[in-house]
């Protein structure tokens, strides 16, 4: 008759209860997130080769990527960017020659008269606040940067009427730092094209700047502006004749 050793079998038991309980709980879940996330890294890699086929898309269509806004100087295209909000670039285009030949230097823009820089600006709208914050920018820059336009968001925002579109402007196209500019055409397009999952501006700019190569960015920004105006624009994605087509997520 044989004999059994009823603690080792009780411990033998019970160590299989904790492997099957291990398995079930521990084991399962760990390989189930390694191979979510070797899927993300995959389609990763598979995004990251479709953003640049569409930047390169967008740079056949488009390029000349620049700004059209006119302005010789970084505080006119300041000035000019302040302008263009709910305006159009055509229009700030016409009302800026008069205004910076009135307005030449940034000291003459700090002793300026609101209500004549008002009569001059009317025509781009919202020209009472505008007039404040351009005067009030010229002011701050006068005494807080040492008459520079400063070169960084940062300190781009603490001037009156400068948000984070516009400082990635200056920061993009005048000191060639990597920026994004998300005016309504990057957040439209970049949503119907899968980009991005947002509306909001400042989450577009910070999940763009993820994606974007960093060289690229501002251009891009630039030339998505000229396909929505053009092409796919707020009213009608007009696909037949989209240069994105074959990118484009239809999130429209």
């Amino acid at each position: 008759m044989i004999k059994v050793d009823l603690s080792l079998l009780w411990t033998i038991i019970n160590l299989v209860v904790f492997y099957l309980l291990l398995k079930k709980f521990l084991f399962k879940p760990v390989m189930g997130i390694m191979e979510k996330r070797e899927q993300m890294i995959a389609n990763g890699l598979k995004n990251a080769s479709d953003r640049q086929e569409e930047a390169e898309a967008l740079k056949k269509e488009y390029p000349d990527a620049i700004c059209s806004l006119t302005a010789r100087t970084p505080l006119q295209l300041l000035i000019a960017t302040r302008l263009s909000a709910q305006c159009t670039d055509a229009r700030v285009n016409l009302v800026t020659p008069a205004l910076f030949e009135s307005y030449p230097t940034l000291d003459a823009f700090c002793e300026a008269d609101r209500e004549d820089v008002e009569e001059l600006i009317h025509s781009c709208g919202f020209y009472h606040g505008k007039a404040r914050d351009i005067i009030g920018m010229c002011r701050m820059i006068r005494s807080d940067f040492g008459g520079e336009v400063p070169d960084n968001i940062d300190d781009l925002i603490k001037l009156p009427g400068v948000g984070r579109k516009t400082a990635n402007l200056i920061v993009g196209d005048v000191y060639k730092k990597p920026a994004v500019v998300t005016d309504t055409h990057l957040i439209r397009i970049s949503n119907r094209i899968g980009l991005v999952n947002t509306k909001d501006p400042k989450k577009v700019e910070f999940e763009l700047k993820k994606i974007l190569p960093p060289d690229e960015s501002n251009d891009f920004c630039h030339r998505v502006v000229l396909h929505g105006r053009e092409v796919c624009t707020a009213r009608r994605a007009m696909c037949d004749k989209c240069c994105l087509s074959e990118f484009c997520k239809k999130k429209i």
